[in-house]
């Protein structure tokens, strides 16, 4: 394999930020190994280790960052609106978005979770648990009747959104339209 030069830069742990994120979503945590890493930006396996302290914390930094960047875009799509079914609407046309985006890796990292070592995952399931308290609000906002148990809606809600690249097929409705219509069965 031709390696390139190693040059210092700023970018450059961005840069192995980037790859790395590119070969987790691509592989998953198991099937990526330092050396991937290290091969695909043109490094020695022991110079990765100049700029990362292991494995298991660049996953744990990616798998944060890419919450955070969702989290920001769900929130930024809410932002227009009061209304807790139109806020919950965009929140929802978010996430699908997000999932069924082919060059976004956030949830392909999110998937990783049983693949990671005990105490790594603890640290994914803390920040997942930070990015579901935005559907735990917009779920205690909605005028729903008292015998609909939130926590089982918003289980069942999210379910169906994290598990879209599955069932999504491109074709009949659009993703808007299958927002709408997901929107209207909770609603309902």
């Amino acid at each position: 394999m031709n390696r390139k030069p190693e040059v210092q830069s700023p970018d450059r742990r961005g840069e192995i930020l980037e790859v790395a994120a590119q070969l987790f979503a691509e592989r998953g945590y198991r099937g990526t190994s330092i050396r991937d890493i290290a091969d695909r930006v043109g490094m020695l396996p022991g110079s990765l280790y100049y700029h990362i302290t292991s494995k298991e914390a660049l996953f744990v930094e990616i798998h944060d960052k890419a919450i955070d960047a969702a989290a920001h875009r769900v929130l930024k799509a809410m932002e227009p609106f009061s209304d807790p079914w139109k806020r919950l609407e965009a929140a929802c046309g978010e996430m699908l978005d997000l999932q069924l985006s082919p060059d976004h890796v956030t949830l392909p990292i999110m998937n990783n979770l049983h693949a990671v070592p005990d105490d790594v995952r603890e640290a994914l399931v803390r920040k997942r648990d930070d990015y579901e308290m935005i559907f735990r609000r917009i779920v205690d906002d909605l005028p729903l009747p008292d015998e609909i148990d939130r926590s089982v809606y918003r289980i069942l809600l999210l379910k169906i959104l994290n598990t879209a690249e599955s069932w999504y097929r491109e074709g009949r409705l659009s993703r808007k339209e299958i927002t709408a219509q997901i929107v209207a069965i909770f609603r309902h």
